[in-house]
């Protein structure tokens, strides 16, 4: 379950089951035949296979993260460390509940805690969005209508990204048209509507030092000054939660973190800062 909420990639699951066996084995043969040493060894397997999973999910954790920042513009809902985190902790009270004597008081707490712990994990795992089909897949398109020209097959393998294409691309159909404000916007919508490849965009945000997720916040950011700008010297009434939301930011929680990334301020500051 926790590898399939990584939906970067899909990840096989038959290491998990083939890792499980030697538990399954031990715990039938210490069912039948009781011995210390044979338990001692499934102990050190058990916490041998939770060092090992542990590592493997921050390691897995910290790709879906840069994946989502490449291809998404929305983060709402679609991070799942925390999840991670707190399935990590779960598995760590279960081993210190098996393999640790305390007392009656402590194990009720520790059940109390793992039941809360499952019962939130369980709720994350139901609102996490399903990700679209086709981001998940690896193999570009190449859509050839309103933008570059499509690619040879040798091109495919070794593109060439024309930069400045590409940027008068993004400034016509996306910045010029505010389609950068379209809430949930993914790289491959963006892609499609300028006329190239997922390939091709991911080569020239890469090229600026930036990725797709920073590129489409700066550019809403942008706009929510521009429209600041414009109501404050209106002197209509100013809310800048509704002036995010205007701006493409479905929460008002990622539009304060985004601004104060790109400002160095919080948009309070900033707001105050311009009023002065």
């Amino acid at each position: 379950m926790l590898l399939a909420m990584l939906q970067d990639r899909r990840r096989p699951v038959w290491p998990v089951i083939v890792a499980m066996i030697p538990i399954v084995a031990m715990g039938g043969v210490l069912m039948v035949s009781p011995d210390e040493q044979l338990m001692q060894i499934a102990v050190a397997y058990v916490l041998l296979l939770y060092v090992l999973f542990a590592v493997y999910v921050a390691f897995a954790v910290r790709q879906y993260g840069r994946w989502l920042r490449d291809n998404y513009a929305d983060l709402e809902k679609k991070e799942v460390w925390l999840t991670h985190v707190l399935s990590l902790v779960f598995m760590l009270l279960f081993i210190f509940y098996a393999l640790i004597d305390t007392d009656t008081v402590l194990l009720y707490f520790l059940h109390f805690i793992e039941l809360a712990l499952f019962c939130l994990l369980l709720w994350r795992v139901e609102t996490l969005p399903t990700l679209e089909e086709n981001s998940l897949t690896t193999e570009p398109s190449f859509p050839s209508e309103a933008g570059l020209p499509e690619p040879s097959p040798k091109e495919k393998g070794t593109s060439t990204v024309d930069l400045n294409q590409i940027e008068r691309l993004l400034n016509e159909y996306c910045v010029d048209t505010q389609f950068c404000l379209k809430h949930d916007l993914t790289l491959q919508q963006l892609a499609q509507k300028i006329g190239t490849n997922r390939s091709y965009l991911s080569q020239y945000f890469s090229r600026q030092g930036i990725t797709y997720n920073i590129y489409i916040n700066n550019l809403r950011i942008n706009h929510f000054i521009s429209r600041y700008q414009e109501v404050a010297a209106a002197g209509q009434p100013i809310i800048a939660q509704q002036l995010a939301s205007e701006s493409g930011f479905r929460r008002y929680s990622t539009f304060s973190l985004a601004f104060k990334q790109r400002t160095g301020q919080s948009v309070t500051a900033w707001m105050r800062q311009l009023a002065d």
